[in-house]
């Protein structure tokens, strides 16, 4: 024993010269397998600490708090339930329906017909365009190189099937799991609450033929379906799995006979080809692109696209969002609405989007796209939503640690030709 205590005094003593340790006793570093890789959660925060420390300034640093904390979520109650028992039941937990709420708004005394006065709608078309799309109303600026916008009016519209309970600013009181009522059907569905605003956007009326083109996981297609007005609903995703998934929760929700093949059409296409299989078709078109998804991105390492060997496809990100918001214009019949939403902060996969796709459409396609103003409709929600100010186009959810929902992008365009 005292042997080995010598010859490790021995080692320390002369540990700056490697040279004279035997070599024996001498270890060689396994760089690859000792040190420690960075993960792609911390990939995700390290990117956007330095894009959106860049978009947001001294605003970045709240945001960055919320998205790493507990997110909020909302009730989106099931009609086809015992809903006026569970409602209840939510109202005596300190829960309420901001949809209902913000309805109640627009019959206040100053609105006209029910509805608040001025929702904007501003057209945009290309700059070759401008004496056709621009001559009636006068431009109130560009946005966009070679893209201006025009004002019109439209007031907001509020569907009255559609109901979602939150809990108030500052209570981070969470919901209990759904449970099946006696018909088997289960009661809400928890999901990110700014998820309806792009579903309420859309103003689907009764008889509209409606598409959501990336319906997985399938929120967004089940507040579609509650909305009780689409006389057609086809729900694609590119994933199987994913839309089988999406079909797993149209039946735990959704009556057999509300969810047959005539009247809910699930399928696993390409949606960049969606334009070519069925153009001019759908009076209501949901764009809910894949993208960086910037809450799971941070939290979540499984199925992260930070993932070192997903590099590729989330610099093709943009790319990829432009084409399937274009297959949503082609698949609008002309007069019809397409609404693209995301739930990431990035410029580049939200306005950027957006503008090049409706420049496109018209240089390539000879399609005029309008882009609507949805800010009197936001106003209808500043008491449930943190929205961002000074928006190019579209409106965007902040997380905010008293109203941690989002982030959430939505932008509603208006197919003309």
């Amino acid at each position: 024993m005292a042997a080995l205590v010598d010859t490790r005094r021995v080692l320390l003593k002369f540990k700056g010269f490697p040279q004279l340790i035997p070599r024996r006793y001498r270890v060689k570093k396994k760089w690859a397998a000792t040190l420690p890789r960075i993960t792609s959660t911390k990939l995700a925060l390290q990117n956007f600490d330095v894009n959106y420390g860049t978009q947001f300034g001294e605003r970045w640093p709240s945001i960055r708090v919320s998205l790493l904390s507990e997110q909020k979520y909302g009730a989106l109650i099931n009609n086809f339930s015992s809903a006026q028992e569970l409602m209840k039941g939510l109202e005596l937990q300190g829960a309420r329906d901001f949809v209902y709420e913000a309805r109640a708004r627009t019959w206040s005394p100053g609105s006209v017909g029910g509805k608040p006065q001025g929702d904007e709608e501003l057209v945009w078309s290309s700059s070759l365009a401008a004496g056709q799309s621009g001559s009636e109303v006068p431009l109130s600026g560009q946005v966009g190189e070679g893209v201006e916008m025009a004002a019109a009016t439209e007031p907001p519209s509020l569907s009255p099937n559609i109901k979602c309970f939150t809990f108030p600013k500052g209570d981070v009181t969470g919901f209990s799991p759904a449970r099946l009522d006696g018909s088997g059907l289960l009661g809400y569905y928890l999901l990110d609450a700014a998820s309806v605003l792009p579903v309420l956007a859309m103003d689907v009326q009764p008889g509209h033929t409606v598409l959501d083109l990336c319906a997985a996981p399938g929120g967004k297609t089940l507040a579609l379906i509650q909305t009780q007005a689409c006389w057609r609903l086809a729900a694609n995703d590119s994933s199987v799995s994913r839309t089988g998934g999406s079909r797993r929760i149209l039946q735990s929700y959704i009556p057999r006979e509300h969810s047959t093949e005539d009247r809910v059409r699930i399928t696993s296409f390409d949606g960049r080809r969606w334009g070519e299989l069925e153009s001019n078709t759908f009076d209501r078109v949901l764009v809910d692109v894949p993208c960086t998804t910037d809450r799971h991105s941070l939290l979540e390492e499984e199925n992260n696209i930070f993932t070192r060997s997903r590099s590729k496809e989330r610099q093709t990100l943009p790319l990829l969002q432009s084409q399937l918001l274009l297959a949503g214009i082609k698949a609008a019949l002309p007069g019809g609405v397409v609404l693209y939403s995301t739930c990431t902060l990035s410029q580049l996969q939200n306005e950027c989007v957006v503008e090049r796709a409706v420049q496109v459409a018209h240089e390539e396609l000879g399609v005029t796209v309008h882009i609507q103003d949805l800010s009197a409709l936001t106003q209808l929600f500043r008491d449930t939503f943190n929205f961002a100010q000074g928006m190019r186009l579209g409106e965007l959810v902040l997380p905010h640690l008293t109203s941690n929902f989002g982030p959430t992008y939505f932008c509603k365009l208006r197919r003309v030709n």
